[in-house]
């Protein structure tokens, strides 16, 4: 395994010195390589990261009684996420979410862009930037460490106009803090929404459902749905609705309310508007797992994150020879607003010439006593 350490880094005794280590992870059907980066920190976490698709492949963190597990679901080897279908742990892009009908005006020129949800266009296409193969520069820096992967989308790729330029910056903190920093030009206009789509269960993949984790959400706000599941553009208080989660509750204990925007989407898989979403000390989502301890709080520079609990999801096979069923993971995707180009009371994701997109989400990790 090449690595790359800092030996002479202060690090608390008995903790790790940070280092990322580099190994192959195989073959693409086209013959393109892929590599693997597992990075430590000071503290804690693990994580591994694989250039295809930028997607985070692994995330060990510690229970109440010290053991890691991995909490993040996905596959054990490349043909999994070749044939991936619920983006394990991608980033996604050009614009995460739906677009309605696939079509947008941008200065006047109408944009057609491939169909592959239905009649619309999700995620950036059926070849976003979720299912290309990413540059990779490893980093330690004192006692964080990381990866910088990088991707240049060339002008009309999936139907987006312009060249686009995407960094994403994943670093290991010794607080056990998972940061991630995407950075975007453009040499045209083009709408730009990252984010990723990785799937927690905090219990450890392959460990049943999510239904009881416990879920806070800072928002008092959600972007209504249509039937097809895109926003019609309404924005509705969660008040008095199974989608309040300002207080903590258990993500199984509405779930199947009948409730019409629940039985649109059989679940959770709604945008929420967060009411803090740039504080550095308030989070903007807490999920915890009372079995293990374990607890994951959200922070975001991000205007929303859509909520999505798996809910159609069929089984499949995927790590260690376990099998994923509907709400094996829980999906906390920090972004912009869903269908934002057709969308013109949403904050605005058309990045321009000269400028250069920004945001961050921070997943900061930490573990209780578990409830007798």
């Amino acid at each position: 395994m090449e690595s790359t350490s800092s030996p002479d880094s202060p690090h608390a005794p008995g903790a790790p010195a940070p280092a990322v280590g580099r190994l192959p992870f195989g073959r693409l059907s086209t013959g393109e390589s892929i590599d693997r980066y597992s990075v430590t920190g000071a503290g804690r976490l693990e994580l591994d990261v694989i250039t295809y698709g930028a997607r985070i492949q692994a995330l060990r963190a510690p229970d109440a009684h010290g053991r890691l597990d991995d909490v993040v679901l996905g596959y054990d080897d490349i043909s999994g996420y070749e044939d991936d279908s619920p983006y394990h742990g991608a980033v996604l892009g050009r614009v995460a979410g739906r677009i309605r009908g696939g079509e947008f005006t941008l200065d006047g020129v109408h944009y057609r862009l491939p169909l592959n949800l239905g009649a619309h266009h999700i995620h950036g296409g059926p070849r976003g930037v979720s299912r290309r193969v990413w540059e990779a520069e490893p980093f330690v820096d004192g006692r964080v460490a990381g990866v910088v992967l990088r991707y240049l989308s060339p002008d009309g790729e999936e139907g987006y106009p312009g060249t686009a330029s995407f960094q994403v910056t994943y670093t290991i903190h010794p607080d056990d803090t998972l940061r991630i920093e995407y950075v975007a030009t453009a040499d045209r206009a083009t709408p730009v929404n990252l984010s990723q789509h990785v799937w927690f269960n905090l219990a450890g993949e392959g460990s049943g459902d999510v239904l009881d984790h416990v879920l806070m959400i800072d928002a008092e706000a959600f972007a209504v749905l249509d039937p097809e599941l895109l926003p019609t553009g309404g924005v509705a208080p969660v008040a008095g609705t199974p989608l309040d989660f300002r207080s903590p509750r258990r993500i199984g204990e509405r779930i199947r309310d009948d409730h019409p925007q629940i039985r649109l989407a059989g679940g959770y898989d709604h945008y929420f508007i967060l009411s803090r979403r740039r504080s550095t000390v308030t989070p903007a989502a807490r999920l915890s797992d009372p079995r293990s301890g374990r607890v994951l709080e959200l922070y975001t520079s991000e205007p929303g994150l859509q909520l999505f609990t798996g809910n159609f999801r069929g089984e499949h096979s995927a790590k260690r020879g376990h099998v994923y069923r509907p709400h094996a993971g829980v999906c906390l995707e920090t972004q912009h607003f869903p269908d934002a180009p057709n969308q013109p009371h949403a904050p605005s994701v058309i990045l321009r010439p000269g400028e250069a997109l920004g945001s961050w989400t921070e997943f900061r990790f930490r573990a209780q006593a578990r409830a007798r």
